[in-house]
């Protein structure tokens, strides 16, 4: 299979291009390499090309996913219809509403299905978990009980009682969809709707499942596994499919929303994280060799002799990942000198005796 250019790439933007900047580039390539007005061999195929990434780009939740999973994220996601669905209005507005479009995106895209433009998908379920900064440093796998709509076990999704089958729609033949055309003077205008007997599915269930009802979906549960990569932060994570489910559609997908619990000891920034780590003014003074803390356990760190309150050390590499890479932050300890607030009688003469050989 053809590795597909990147979206932002086949458009000419970057990924900090805004919404209306995208629609403006996509509108020159459009008209650019339209059908109707370039006459190429290959203006088919980039016109095909720049709609796609126009289609993904132009919608927020779609762009999002494209920018945290890249094609992958898009393809396991969205079939062309999905893709193409919400974009339609914008199409339309450029191409005009006679149907432009509609044939365009038959001639190229085909109908998967048969029954409808768009495939039905389930909704997404929201998951709520919190995880610590361990968790983040090593990533961890989470095995859930969901519950959710899932398959009817009973019909294996068909709707129908076992032994029984649908009929295909006489209204539509099976299509899901009817056209109607009407003239309006010297133009003829060609409209696409889903057929009202079947409601788009193109098939009607004579005798249905007792057990769902005919809807091929029921409430139940399921066991659901999935990793939380290291270097997680807050946020919504998409695990994709494992939503409620609908017979022979897309399943809606799992939304997992993450919060990272505040840390007893350290201080998460990004991929850094920081650590105050309180020391005596004679340490501070003579400077001495001490143990701290780290997500990996302890390490060894010299205080130089001299050093001053708020001085900052170091550690590379003993902060948190970086998602998708080896790489990791930093860990900084910031020195925290403590000034006694009693002193006895000879401690007092020593720090006397000590400001005078200074001077």
């Amino acid at each position: 299979m053809a590795t597909k250019r990147d979206y932002y790439e086949v458009l000419g933007v970057s990924k900090t291009t805004p919404s209306n900047e995208i629609k403006t580039q996509y509108r020159k390539l459009a008209l650019k390499f339209h059908p109707d007005r370039n006459k190429s061999a290959e203006a088919g195929e980039h016109f095909k090309e720049i709609s796609e990434a126009y289609a993904v780009l132009s919608d927020p939740e779609k762009r999002k996913v494209y920018d945290q999973y890249g094609q992958a994220g898009v393809d396991g996601r969205y079939s062309s219809e999905d893709i193409f669905q919400d974009a339609r209005g914008d199409f339309s507005d450029l191409f005009g509403r006679s149907g432009g479009f509609d044939s365009i995106f038959e001639s190229f895209f085909g109908r998967t299905g048969g029954s409808s433009y768009r495939q039905q998908r389930g909704s997404d379920i929201l998951y709520e978990t919190s995880v610590t900064l361990e968790d983040v440093l090593h990533g961890k796998k989470m095995e859930i009980n969901l519950h959710k709509e899932i398959q009817c076990d009973i019909c294996n999704g068909s709707g129908c009682k076992p032994g029984t089958s649908k009929n295909a729609c006489s209204t539509c033949n099976g299509q899901g969809q009817v056209r109607k055309s009407r003239s309006m003077g010297f133009a003829s205008f060609v409209t696409v709707e889903p057929c009202s007997t079947c409601k788009g599915h193109g098939s009607i269930i004579q005798t249905p499942c007792s057990d769902c009802k005919g809807n091929g979906k029921k409430k139940g549960s399921k066991n659901i596994s999935f990793d939380i990569p290291a270097g997680v932060d807050n946020g919504d994570y998409t695990v994709p499919e494992e939503g409620n489910e609908i017979p022979g559609g897309v399943n809606g997908d799992l939304i997992v929303r993450i919060r990272v619990q505040a840390h007893q000891k350290f201080k998460r920034d990004d991929m850094d994280i920081f650590y105050d780590q309180d020391i005596s003014m004679i340490d501070a003074t003579l400077g001495r060799e001490i143990t701290i803390p780290t997500l990996d356990g302890t390490e060894k760190i010299k205080i130089e002799p001299g050093s001053q309150p708020n001085t900052i050390i170091k550690l590379k590499g003993k902060g948190v990942p970086h998602m998708n890479s080896k790489s990791r932050g930093d860990q900084y300890i910031r020195i925290v000198v403590n000034i006694p607030k009693k002193l006895n009688k000879h401690q007092k003469i020593l720090l006397e005796e000590f400001q005078k050989s200074a001077e």
